[in-house]
């Protein structure tokens, strides 16, 4: 993909998504504070959406987290003078300053992936089992981000079982990684969206230890919040926080959100995701037709476009679709007679979703090809209990109020324990691109080359596997079955 085809696969300018940027330098976040804060723990929160920040500032706030500054990407369309011709030096300028963020993007993960691949390969199949004959939808970097903030606020063999599971030897080593998976990930150039956001949300009447709470506003990214827990007034702020970052995609689900009384702090991270194809499905070339749901057929709208990529394993086969921000949304077909659920095991296929195709072994599992995608429109929502899954994953000692250890953020307070721990996540797919949004609540109390001359059918009129990747590093960003559109 050259980059006047990338500039010219958009859509329109989307307004402000972040209440601050940082000025000067692009590198680590910036913690802002407007007043003193005390501490304290029960809830962590984490979500993912459409949005930004903006919006009114709440009553409630202490420190505002600052987000990277990124160059808008240039349209070759609004760099014509009105004399018709074409102001190549401006144009220039502007195309220097957006690469020079995106290879400061790409940097920041470099020497990350399998650190932050082997997470992902133990905790997608037991996020994304279970789920019957309903959709499944979940998104393992926010999980990752999430597990990494109760990380910083337990200790002993409460965070050891957190690093473990992220598989990370230290917490100065996962204050690092944070810090590169959110400015690797974050993504906001007027076009492509992926903006993720950390806060916390404490207890007023609870002092928490500061280091703690400035080490997750440094590393995290994280604003802070404080408030009578329990309120109606705290806890609409807390939603009105989600729904301002998430774009209200997910405003639905975010209602039934509450802090009780009991609630000693609420960690939030949120992240939206917005983006079109590089080739844009014809509008025109949309049908009824059936997909075979588990449950019966059904009758979806089901577009249609040509790719050139086609993948295959011993059991599945697969082709990406490319975003005009150089992500990339996967489709996973599993061979008759199997499920998506049996994929989710497959190295074969956690290789592909994980790291794509390598171009030096072309025709061995890949090959440039003519594929007629045909795929549903759908809009995909579910909802977990993290809990049973954290503890598949040998996460126990945040969720016994007897041996959990949150003393690095209070300790006034004993048996604070993981009381509730809820994943949300939605993915809608139209001819112009995808959004996707989730949410966690963890509460405590194209490539060129030549083409063979075989055309290939790839129909995904059957439960399918997807994932939308990341542009740095091939990043999870979203993963889900589709049982029906």
């Amino acid at each position: 993909m050259n980059r006047e085809d990338l500039y010219n696969g958009v859509t329109e300018v989307r307004d402000d998504l972040v209440e601050a940027a940082v000025p000067g330098k692009r590198r680590r976040p910036l913690w802002i504070p407007l007043a003193a804060a005390a501490a304290a723990i029960a809830v962590a929160v984490t979500a993912l959406w459409p949005g930004g920040g903006g919006g009114k500032a709440s009553p409630y706030l202490l420190a505002a987290a600052a987000y990277p500054e990124q160059a808008p990407r240039p349209i070759s369309e609004n760099y014509y003078q009105p004399n018709g011709d074409f102001d190549h030096e401006r144009y220039s300028a502007a195309s220097d300053a957006y690469w020079q963020d995106q290879e400061y993007r790409m940097d920041s993960l470099e020497g990350c992936q399998g650190q932050l691949n082997g997470f992902f390969s133990r905790a997608m199949a037991p996020l994304l089992s279970g789920g019957g004959e309903e959709n499944r939808i979940c998104s393992p970097v926010s999980f990752y981000l999430a597990l990494s903030m109760l990380a910083e606020t337990t200790g002993g063999n409460s965070r050891e079982q957190i690093l473990d599971l992220l598989g990370i030897g230290d917490i100065e080593a996962l204050r690092d990684m944070a810090v590169r998976v959110f400015h690797g990930i974050y993504q906001d150039d007027g076009v492509t969206a992926v903006i993720p956001a950390n806060s916390l949300w404490m207890n007023r009447d609870i002092p928490f230890v500061q280091p703690t709470v400035d080490i997750l506003a440094r590393d995290y990214c994280a604003s802070s919040f404080r408030g009578e827990m329990g309120s109606a007034a705290f806890d609409q702020a807390l939603r009105d926080w989600i729904n301002r970052q998430t774009g209200g995609l997910l405003q639905e689900q975010s209602a039934g959100l509450s802090m009780p009384p009991e609630t000693v702090l609420a960690l939030a991270n949120t992240l939206y995701f917005r983006d079109t194809w590089v080739n844009q499905f014809p509008v025109e070339n949309t049908a009824p037709d059936l997909f075979h749901a588990p449950g019966g057929d059904v009758t979806a709208d089901f577009m249609h476009d040509t790719v050139n990529t086609y993948v295959w394993g011993d059991h599945f086969s697969a082709v990406p679709k490319g975003f005009s921000g150089m992500g990339t949304m996967w489709f996973f077909l599993p061979e008759e007679g199997a499920s998506p659920e049996d994929l989710l095991g497959d190295p074969q296929v956690m290789d592909v979703l994980l790291s794509g195709v390598d171009e030096e072994r072309e025709g061995e599992n890949w090959k440039i090809s003519t594929v007629n995608l045909s795929l549903p429109k759908f809009d995909a929502a579910s909802d977990m209990d993290l809990r049973e899954k954290l503890a598949a994953l040998g996460v126990t000692g945040v969720l016994d109020p007897g041996i959990s250890d949150f003393s690095p953020l209070t300790e006034d307070i004993s048996g604070i324990y993981l009381s509730q721990a809820q994943h949300t996540a939605r993915v809608t797919v139209d001819e112009e691109g995808c959004e996707a949004a989730a949410f966690t609540v963890m509460a405590d109390a194209g490539m060129g080359g030549p083409m063979d001359d075989e055309e290939i059918d790839f129909t995904l009129d059957r439960p399918f596997l997807f994932a939308v990747s990341s542009s740095a590093g091939h990043l999870p960003l979203f993963v889900g079955i589709v049982n029906q559109p």
